[in-house]
């Protein structure tokens, strides 16, 4: 009798955990894509969320037998909110992977809780050097502005720049501009004559370019986020740098895929480095800007999209490698090492730092069947963050 009793516990203990183990397969997969959807940086969230839905649309809503299920939340580029419902997407909402983050600030608020929840947290924007070293959960698929800035600095010496005056938005992936970018140039050479550091809310040009036109420097090296470089080009513009014969360099967000039309021809023969062109010359690079458009008429993808993107598929893939299992430390281990085509050329995912190594390229923006591109004229392959290699 005690030897059935004690069978019978045993299949009910193994019948509970299979159900259990059933149900945690059958349960819906959640991502939380934490973003700015409104506001100043609204234009990064609206790409980042067009471009993970095609991903989804390409690819399936359901991986290793479970339902992917994305919540996006608008942080409104305030780093509070973004804590506040990152935190609730942990323990509300039990999401499996966070994702998302706009801005450094809104990165650094929410890492201490991916640490604590053991949440792998995918950056798919943000850019400063050290976000990957605030919590061991964070993996990036965007870049840092230490990659871009590198190689401008290199760049411009060799072309005719010899000074320079600096003008970044005055946060973490700006003073990354301006060190990384000064460091080069000097080093090749040149010099900086003057670093102007803008608010980050609410920026006025006026003033710091009115000071740029008085120092005239050959050219003036610009970093502003995603959605602000079109205000940049207009007041450069209207002020008349171009015809005092100062030059416009700088990374790729002041020549933004997503804003460069409206920039009207004063943009011709703009000099950036980036990590990404929606002109990049490949076919798997052609057929993303041919599907994102066709998904989101009267839009073309811009790097926060390719960064949303590629942030899909390293979760994607993480969850078939793991079988479907869902929990922190299994998918953190599946997404170090990724490699993979990107619309933006080979890149992976360094196992030690959790950051992107990618092609760097030089671009100028041209005219293309009437429109306004940023064309790859030369390229770095394979860039570390130089913020990580010292």
């Amino acid at each position: 009798m005690k030897k059935r009793q004690f069978l019978n516990a045993t299949a009910l203990a193994v019948l509970t955990l299979t159900a259990v183990s059933a149900f945690a397969q059958d349960s819906a997969f959640k991502i939380g894509l934490v973003l700015p959807m409104t506001g100043q940086q609204a234009s990064t969230g609206r790409q980042i969320e067009a471009a993970a839905r095609l991903y989804m649309a390409q690819n399936g809503d359901t991986v290793a037998g479970r339902k992917i299920e994305l919540i996006v939340k608008d942080d409104t580029t305030i780093p509070d909110v973004t804590k506040r419902l990152s935190q609730e997407l942990i323990v509300n909402d039990k999401v499996n992977v966070l994702a998302g983050f706009g801005i450094t600030p809104s990165a650094f608020a929410t890492a201490p809780l991916a640490t604590q929840s053991k949440t792998p947290m995918v950056v798919m924007a943000a850019a400063t050097s050290s976000i990957t070293q605030a919590s061991p959960y964070i993996v990036r698929t965007s870049f840092t502005l230490a990659q871009a800035a590198v190689a401008m600095g290199d760049w411009a010496p060799k072309n005719g720049i010899k000074k320079v005056v600096t003008l970044v938005s005055d946060y973490g992936p700006g003073i990354d501009a301006e060190k990384y970018f000064k460091e080069r140039l000097v080093f090749n050479g040149g010099q900086v004559i003057d670093s102007l550091r803008v608010p980050l809310r609410g920026p006025d040009f006026a003033p710091f370019l009115q000071k740029v036109r008085d120092l005239k420097p050959d050219a003036l090296f610009v970093f502003v986020p995603s959605g602000a470089g079109a205000a940049v080009m207009k007041q450069f513009l209207e002020r008349g740098m171009d015809k005092a014969g100062i030059k416009l360099i700088g990374t790729g967000d002041i020549t933004d895929d997503d804003q460069i039309n409206d920039m009207g021809d004063g943009a011709l023969g703009v000099v950036t480095s980036h990590h990404y062109s929606a002109a990049h010359p490949s076919a798997v690079n052609k057929k993303f800007v041919q599907a994102f458009e066709k998904a989101n008429p009267g839009m073309r993808p811009n790097f926060m999209a390719v960064g949303g993107y590629d942030g899909m598929r390293v979760i994607y893939e993480a969850l078939k490698a793991t079988k479907g299992k869902g929990d922190g430390p299994a998918l953190l281990a599946a997404m170090k090492g990724q490699i993979f085509e990107s619309p933006r050329g080979p890149m992976f995912i360094d196992a030690q730092t959790r950051d992107v190594v990618q092609n760097i390229y030089l671009r100028k923006v041209e005219k293309v069947n009437g429109q306004l591109f940023n064309v790859e004229f030369d390229v770095i392959k394979d860039v570390k963050d130089p913020g990580k290699t010292k």
